[in-house]
């Protein structure tokens, strides 16, 4: 498929293929909607194996920052950017800055930030190029722990649907992926008394956790066979498949990684089952909604930014009370809460206001 089919099949607006030879620079900046506003969403630094795999990745993740943007109730459209490489060999000023240039020759239509593979250091390279940059080492800095409180917080929305108190006591809660947000999730689930069972392809993230919170590890194959009350995908995307859903023993699935669904069909695998699925860009909300307080007039506030993301549990309670109305599952009702906000801002649109 090619790339304007690949934009008309999600309706993404813009791709922007940015290359710089000097600093080795490939990178992919894909727009997907911006009627709320500007397309913010952060960078992510990757070893793909194929350029198209980074075209792929980039085009879902764009398409999965509108909806999470327009469902936190922000008024900033989709946007994604990821850069070709390995995060651990060929990060450099040079190319983060090379990036910045081309953030800003959009003139503010793309907002960038921290995500996977990159770090608060290396947005302050890409500041002294742009300053479309969110998750400012002044201002709100490291994402990770605002997205990980919300994750914890959604994740007691849901153990109030299912089991009818939002106490995670005693559960087993299965974490896949211990980077940044893993492990500070791992660390509000510890510090309420739930039983960790975990897994992370670097070993010394896994030994992190089993030190500091007692966790019980087992090997990145094994953790779809965990009987455990909850399964919390942290780690990359499309975990959850046909290969892997028949094998979930768990009552929620609730995690910080972004397009946890391989495929749209397998929310309804998932509901099929009788696990309850908390939609990724709902739960996952909490670190857009801490840089999107940087744009505040008043400035950034951290008491301000957590009392929004707590609201990620009345949100997802919302999404839980539309999918058993309607019948429906609950990727679908996220779906419908988001693109109802959108479509109001269209409909706002027939009002002329002089600029």
């Amino acid at each position: 498929m090619g790339v304007f089919e690949l934009m008309g099949k999600h309706g993404h607006e813009q791709v922007v293929f940015c290359y710089d030879r000097d600093s080795g620079l490939k990178a992919i900046i894909a727009i997907h909607d911006t009627t709320l506003g500007p397309a913010l969403g952060g960078v992510r630094f990757w070893p793909y194996e194929k350029e198209e795999d980074a075209l792929n990745d980039v085009l879902r993740l764009s398409r999965g920052m509108t909806y999470k943007n327009a469902a936190m109730g922000l008024n900033l459209g989709g946007g994604k950017a990821v850069i070709l490489g390995d995060p651990a060999r060929d990060k450099s000023e040079h190319l983060f800055r090379a990036f910045g240039k081309f953030v800003q020759s959009l003139g503010g239509r793309y907002i960038t930030a921290e995500d996977v593979g990159t770090t608060v250091q290396d947005m302050n390279y890409v500041l002294a190029e742009t300053t479309y940059v969110a998750g400012r080492a002044d201002l709100s800095g490291d994402p990770s722990p605002v997205t990980a409180f919300g994750v914890y917080r959604g994740m007691k929305a849901a153990a109030r649907w299912i089991w009818g108190e939002e106490s995670l006591r005693g559960k087993t809660v299965a974490v896949q992926g211990l980077g940044k947000v893993g492990y500070h999730l791992c660390q509000h689930l510890h510090g309420e008394g739930a039983r960790l069972v975990v897994t992370d392809i670097h070993p010394a993230a896994v030994e992190r956790v089993v030190r500091e919170f007692g966790a019980t590890p087992v090997e990145p194959e094994a953790i779809y066979d965990v009987d455990c009350d909850i399964y919390a995908p942290c780690a990359l995307g499309g975990t959850l498949n046909d290969q892997t859903i028949p094998r979930l023993k768990c009552k929620i699935v609730a995690g910080a990684a972004n397009n946890q669904l391989q495929e749209p069909r397998h929310a309804r695998m998932l509901m099929e089952r009788g696990i309850l699925y908390a939609p990724d860009f709902i739960i996952n909300g909490g670190g857009v909604i801490n840089v999107a307080e940087e744009f505040h007039p008043s400035g950034y506030n951290r008491d301000r930014a957590y009392a929004k993301v707590a609201t990620i549990y009345d949100k997802l309670l919302t999404v839980f009370r539309i999918a058993q109305e309607r019948g429906i599952t609950t990727a679908e009702a996220a779906e419908i809460l988001a693109e109802e906000r959108i479509a109001r801002a269209l409909a706002l649109r027939r009002i002329y206001t002089p600029r």
